[in-house]
């Protein structure tokens, strides 16, 4: 998998995950010149000419590392719209986890719709394609967009190291809430395709108002079996942790958790460490899961995302 035409470039301190894909492209990463200046601007700047290059902007838009979602996004935007100044002949913006992708509809009167706004913010900088890994609505990310977009998935991925850490006999692939029941179904087809029989499915009944979570009735059956929750991303865990409850009661042999994207955000640690889960999966696309990593041990398994990205990457 290589491209000599490709450049890539991460900014903000995306340095481990950009290093990882350029590795797998057979390619080095672009250095850039990146400051900071005492009244909180800061300038990236180009090391090589880019003109008539196939550019790609490497970037999780998540607070982490003393970097906010917010700088991270400004300074994403600004180096896909200088390498346009520089006359890229391509600008991809490579959004493995992208910020207020939960934000895509109106709930309440007056409400934003946040991610109809970064699509014009990042179609402003002058991108020509942006792709991201498992993105919250698939739908929704789309419709936000004028320019081509892509959704990566990494549940192949996913898949394959929960069969090869723990196969059980009999599974239920469970959905924390009805809005994920499609995801949940998704999964449950590429598990089926490499085990050869389809495991059950169920969901759980979930309410959210005001910021307050709750529901903890589960529909469906997974007693007798290793439960399996599939989600996008694990935030505070709060929602993982009710569904393990509900599957452990339920009558579930084992739970084991599946997530594209760990925020791990407040007091997620504990919250995962109390809840009645064998092992959690997620992938490397945030720094934050490097050191839930560490702190949680062999309970979670880290996926490296760079081979999913660098495959998107050469297919162009």
């Amino acid at each position: 998998m290589t491209s000599a035409a490709i450049r890539l470039f991460a900014p903000a301190g995306q340095t481990d995950l950009a290093v990882a894909v350029a590795g797998h492209l057979g390619i080095e990463l672009d250095a850039l010149e990146e400051r900071d200046f005492e009244d909180g601007e800061h300038k990236t700047r180009l090391l090589e000419p880019v003109a008539g290059g196939d550019c790609y902007v490497l970037q999780s838009l998540h607070g982490h590392d003393g970097y906010s979602v917010n700088d991270r996004l400004v300074r994403t935007l600004f180096l896909l719209a200088e390498l346009r100044d520089h006359r890229a002949a391509r600008v991809t913006a490579v959004l493995p986890y992208l910020a207020y992708a939960r934000k895509d509809r109106r709930t309440k009167p007056l409400d934003p719709v946040a991610t109809r706004y970064v699509a014009q913010l990042l179609e402003a900088a002058g991108v020509d394609r942006v792709d991201t890994l498992d993105v919250h609505n698939p739908a929704a990310f789309e419709n936000a967009f004028r320019v081509p977009v892509r959704n990566v998935e990494a549940g192949p991925w996913l898949a394959q190291a929960l069969l090869e850490t723990d196969r059980p006999a009999a599974m239920t692939v469970v959905s924390p809430d009805a809005g994920g029941y499609k995801r949940a179904e998704r999964f449950r087809e590429i598990l089926a395709e490499r085990m050869g029989t389809r495991p059950r499915l169920a969901f759980m009944e979930k309410k959210r108002s005001a910021g307050e979570v709750s529901g903890d009735t589960l529909v469906g059956e997974v007693a007798g079996t290793t439960a399996v929750l599939i989600d996008d991303m694990i935030s505070t865990g709060g929602t993982l942790a009710r569904a393990a409850n509900a599957c452990r009661q339920a009558g579930a042999d084992r739970v084991l958790a599946v997530a594209t994207h760990g925020l791990f955000t407040g007091d997620a640690m504990a919250t995962l460490g109390a809840a009645p889960m064998d092992r959690i999966y997620v992938t490397d696309t945030l720094a934050a899961a490097s050191a839930a990593d560490d702190a949680m041990g062999d309970r979670l398994a880290l996926v490296p995302a760079g081979p999913i990205l660098a495959r998107a990457i050469a297919d162009g």
